[in-house]
């Protein structure tokens, strides 16, 4: 297994396991921006969204957005 593969995320905080920075974190994001298209990284985020909004119920949404799907535009 590469570095790479190892950036994910740890729940129920969302934060890197590597790296610890909020997940997605940069090389997160370059790694799944690499492996899928503009649509089908869009929907994989939002699946992600709505885990982290299950295990953060008090964050707000305008931040999860922020957090999983904005950079994929």
């Amino acid at each position: 297994m590469t570095a790479e593969a190892e950036h994910l995320p740890t729940r129920p905080l969302w934060d890197c396991r590597v790296c610890g920075r909020r997940w997605p974190c940069e090389p997160a994001q370059l790694i799944l921006s690499r492996g899928h298209g503009q649509m089908d990284l869009a929907v994989l985020m939002w699946d992600y969204l709505e885990e982290a909004a299950r295990d953060m119920p008090h964050t707000p949404a305008s931040e999860l957005f922020d957090r999983f799907l904005r950079w994929t535009q």
